[in-house]
């Protein structure tokens, strides 16, 4: 919508690049300050200059009325065109907010070690990782999603070792753990499956613990691929650290074409991270000769960016802040633009059961399964309230308050908004086709500002897509659903001389709730 209108004001002012929203709608549907920018141009006070420019909107169909303000120019959308707008989106409800950008893309997100289940901070970067890539889809960008599997290193074999340990202590062998290891019955639970399938003999000595650890390791992915599916977050590909590491010596020698990149010093070899904004240089290679965790990093950044996508995002934890300037540092080194590559924070959540810290997970150890919160809240409830707070930003919420049945919760209130348009649909003696079919004229500024709330989903997904500031579809939302509670309350809708209008507008309203909780893993309901 806005981007039509402003096309449509281009045409008769060129230098006008932008269009605000005011906050009061009476004013009108848009504003711009243009006037101001070109008074010391035309040597004109901004006030006369928006007078004239005024003046050469005085016959148009788009607009009911443009305004100058104090030097500041409104446009108000005329009816007509509103009802244009409408009979576009409910003809063509799979298009609806879409648009078509030419960029291509690989985002990758949570990327967790598979060493055991997902954990809630985990879900907070999976469900902001997968509306992100909804969002990007539907607005046409070529985007896919990608899982980096952390399956080379100690954290491997300790899983390997740790399930040795559990499987012997259970078929009744004297066993000593080492100070750190993998605990939590899912460990128990693993060792007894490994048990069953490989037989007692498999664990005479601890030769079995790289067989053992690659076992593991698949069993934990498939588990995690569950933990995800259950939130509604599907991925495009999978890359394994394991795999990438036989490219080490290739991305070597491509990283110290660049004389600059690496030092040898102490035994170890250095990356010259330090010259490109890290705050110390880091070691990639030990004194023994095995690569480091950031070895892993270079490999499959240089990997993806051989692949030739415009843009990389990566969503990281908040803890892995450290690692952009060295990661990007590297970039640079191996010869690409790391300006093409974008790291997202996401912060930790801390988790309230009637208002005290919600209890550890027996089967995790000690941490907070995703998959118990899913079981508790449903898919639905968590992945909205993730997306009510900037990824960046710490995050507390009440599980019991996600239960609750009434408008103090968020995804209630606004699946409520959908089920009470589609139940008054239902009451109505007109058809869904005699409703599209009726011509919106003569709206008053009630139903008129309903209207339009409704039409701006698209610029709100531009907005939150752009800014990577997601919790602004959930706001939206919300002050939609607020709109529409409060024009039921002032309107009898059902057996009204103006019903079709209404049913009209409101069928508008329910398909902007239905795309937006789509486009956030969020079917919305029709009965409550």
């Amino acid at each position: 919508m806005k981007k039509t209108v402003l096309n449509h004001i281009q045409k008769e002012i060129p230098s006008l690049s932008s269009l605000e929203k005011p906050k009061d709608l009476s004013f009108g549907h848009y504003a711009s300050p243009v006037a101001f920018s070109l008074a010391k141009e035309f040597r004109k006070s901004p006030m006369i200059i928006a007078d004239e420019i005024c003046e050469k909107f005085s016959k148009n169909d788009i607009f009911e009325t443009v305004e100058s303000i104090k030097g500041y120019i409104n446009f108000k959308l005329s009816s007509d065109f509103l009802n244009s707008l409408a009979d576009k989106a409910l003809n063509h409800e799979d298009n609806f907010a879409k648009d078509s950008k030419n960029k291509k893309i690989l985002l990758e997100y949570v990327s967790a070690n598979p060493t055991g289940p997902l954990h809630i901070g985990h879900a907070r970067g999976a469900v902001f990782g997968d509306t992100l890539y909804r969002v990007a889809k539907h607005l046409g960008y070529d985007i896919q999603s990608e899982y980096y599997v952390n399956d080379a290193g100690n954290q491997i074999r300790l899983l390997g070792v740790s399930l040795y340990l559990s499987s012997c202590e259970l078929l009744g062998k004297d066993v000593v753990y080492p100070e750190e290891y993998y605990r939590g019955e899912y460990i128990i639970d693993l060792a007894k499956e490994a048990i069953e399938e490989f037989e007692e003999d498999y664990f005479k000595d601890e030769s079995i613990i790289e067989e053992l650890s690659t076992w593991a390791k698949d069993k934990m992915l498939i588990l995690i691929k569950e933990n995800l599916k259950s939130a509604g977050i599907v991925f495009d590909s999978f890359a394994s650290e394991k795999e990438l590491f036989k490219l080490w010596d290739e991305t070597l020698n491509k990283l110290q074409r660049d004389s600059d990149a690496t030092y040898k010093k102490d035994g170890k070899l250095w990356l010259n991270s330090s010259k490109f904004g890290d705050e110390k240089d880091r070691v990639i290679v030990r004194e023994d000769g095995r690569p480091t965790y950031l070895a892993g990093d270079i490999i499959y950044h240089n990997q993806k960016f051989e692949r030739g996508y415009d843009e990389y995002i990566n969503i990281w934890g908040a803890d892995h802040h450290g690692y952009i300037a060295r990661v990007k540092a590297a970039i640079k080194y191996l010869g690409y633009d790391e300006g093409k590559l974008e790291v997202i924070l996401s912060q930790m959540v801390s988790l309230l059961k009637g208002g005290k810290p919600y209890k550890m997970s027996k089967r995790a150890g000690n941490f907070i399964l995703m998959s118990d919160i899913v079981e508790e809240i449903g898919s639905d409830a968590l992945r909205f309230v993730f997306l009510t707070k900037k990824s960046d930003t710490h995050l507390e919420f009440d599980i019991d308050d996600l239960k609750k049945q009434d408008s103090s919760n968020p995804i209630y209130y606004v699946n409520y908004a959908h089920a009470r348009i589609n139940q008054l649909v239902q009451k109505s003696a007109l058809t869904v086709d005699d409703i599209k079919d009726t011509k919106l004229e003569d709206l008053s500024d009630d139903e008129k500002n309903l209207l339009f709330n409704s039409l701006l989903l698209n610029e709100v997904l531009n907005d939150a897509y752009k800014t990577r500031q997601l919790q602004k579809i959930s706001e939206y939302l919300k002050n939609l659903a607020s709109l529409l509670h409060q024009f039921y309350n002032k309107n009898q809708i059902i057996g009204n001389d103006r019903e079709n209008i209404y049913l009209k507008i409101l069928l508008t309203v329910a398909l902007s709730i239905r795309t937006g909780l789509k486009l956030m893993g969020i079917e919305a309901k029709y009965k409550m």
